[in-house]
């Protein structure tokens, strides 16, 4: 079964050094979708360090349960995020939202 458009929770502001916690969500894709996220339409890899542009970005991506964890925000991390929920069927984007540090 295809994943249906994603929950994405992203947060509007998040002061510089905090913590910011993005997650993305659905729950009627079978099997379960594992999720990936974008900002500015580009790619975040898992494996943050291999995308020269995300060096100096701290964060988790968890693939399976959809959260994105920034550790530590910094003005680099602004931008327009959107997850994408695929599986063998196919895929669904939620709507990029706008995330200032």
């Amino acid at each position: 079964v295809k994943p249906v458009t994603p929950r994405c929770i992203v947060p509007k502001a998040v002061p510089v050094g905090k913590t910011a916690s993005l997650h993305c969500h659905e729950n009627e894709g079978y099997p379960k979708s594992t999720y990936s996220w974008y900002r500015n339409s580009e790619p975040l890899s898992p494996e943050m360090r291999s995308n020269a542009k995300f060096q100096n970005s701290s964060y988790t991506l968890n693939p399976t349960t959809g959260t994105l964890v920034f550790h530590a925000v910094h003005k680099g991390d602004t931008g327009r995020y959107s997850c994408i929920a695929t599986n063998d069927a196919g895929f669904a984007k939620c709507e990029e939202q706008e995330m200032e540090v």
